[in-house]
């Protein structure tokens, strides 16, 4: 009668503690970008770009780094459009522009350079909502100084919106 005591007792322990770990798990909610969302960001960026007399390749990820919508203005490079993809997601994954990146080996932290899955060129930016990253842009096609203030045009209406 012991042993069948210590070995229920044994397996309630085990079934309190196991109940505790799954009583503090939740599912949490993230906010992320939606397409109709990203099609208004892009079309901000494309008039910034159309003002400034550029075509460019726009490129919109969600919170998880998917494409949701990209857009090639007519006579852009076809070389822009990964390297918009590849801008939107070095944002998204590092929580930072990629111009943080281009800065940093422009000042000689040329280790940078083999950084997997940055992209150290201007035109990245995070779409950041209530301090939680939602999404990101990406631009390529002009220089990335002009690249950069296309993505930040979205970025601000962004912000706007709230």
């Amino acid at each position: 009668m012991k042993i069948l005591n210590r070995e229920i007792s044994f397996f309630v322990a085990v079934f309190i503690f196991i109940s505790s770990i799954y009583a503090n798990a939740q599912i949490l909610t993230k906010k992320t970008i939606g397409l109709e969302l990203a099609k208004k960001l892009a079309a901000v960026a494309e008039e910034q770009a159309i003002n400034d007399n550029l075509t460019v390749v726009i490129s919109i990820v969600d919170n998880g780094g998917n494409l949701i919508f990209l857009e090639r203005m007519d006579g852009t490079q076809l070389g822009s459009i990964e390297v918009s993809i590849e801008k939107a997601k070095t944002a998204l994954l590092f929580k930072r522009p990629t111009k943080v990146f281009q800065e940093r080996i422009e000042q000689g932290a040329n280790a940078m350079i083999g950084l997997r899955n940055a992209l150290p060129l201007e035109g990245g930016l995070p779409f950041i909502v209530d301090g939680e990253i939602v999404g990101s842009i990406g631009v390529s096609g002009a220089s990335s100084a002009q690249d950069g203030v296309i993505a930040n045009a979205a970025v601000n209406f962004l912000i706007s919106l709230k």
